[in-house]
């Protein structure tokens, strides 16, 4: 929230300090960029496909536990002390293997998708870029940060989204709801 605040009152410190000389300013909707890119869906894809791999490996390891689990609870009872201490001592090493794993999988599933979203990032950066300089925008804003609107109004006519698509060979689809509006005035 910090960040949206501090985003807001510097962009709006520089918009008055330059209060003097028209500027063109723009906004552009990371997320509904992103939803066009025809590579979004191939990341999608990869990513999916990776998370299946990673909770077959997991579901195989947990059943493993479990049945080991069940055999000590059924037999705990007419175990010798060793073999009893020996088996809790296992079921303990792998309950600790089957959690270790979840959270590499989680992080390794981050990596991916920060690995495969980089590129995408890079194009719309440079793409936003290119727009911006072509035609004459100062400064082009987010439309969101972090599913927050940032922009809460702003006029569809600046919105650069669609030219940021053009701009990378995609032809924009129509999208519900993919600008920031005003909200309705309370009552």
């Amino acid at each position: 929230m910090r960040k949206i605040a501090l985003l807001t009152v510097l962009a709006l410190g520089i918009i008055s300090a330059h209060a003097q000389t028209p500027q063109k300013i723009g906004y552009a909707d990371p997320v509904y960029i992103l939803s066009q890119m025809p590579q979004t869906k191939e990341v999608e894809t990869e990513l999916k496909s990776t998370q299946t791999q990673l909770k077959n490996q997991i579901d195989a390891k947990a059943q493993e536990f479990q049945k080991k689990l069940k055999d000590y609870q059924d037999n705990v009872n007419t175990m010798i002390d060793a073999v009893r201490v020996n088996t809790e001592r296992e079921l303990t090493q792998l309950q600790q293997n089957l959690e270790a794993l979840q959270q590499d999988a989680q992080a390794s599933i981050q990596n991916k998708e920060a690995t495969l979203m980089k590129p995408l990032y890079e194009k719309i950066g440079n793409a936003l870029k290119d727009v911006a300089v072509e035609n004459g925008y100062e400064m082009i804003l987010s439309a969101r940060i972090g599913g927050l609107d940032v922009v809460l109004y702003g006029d569809e006519k600046i919105d650069v989204s669609d030219l940021v698509l053009k701009k990378m060979g995609i032809t924009p689809k129509p999208a519900a709801n993919n600008t920031p509006q005003q909200n309705p005035p309370k009552q």
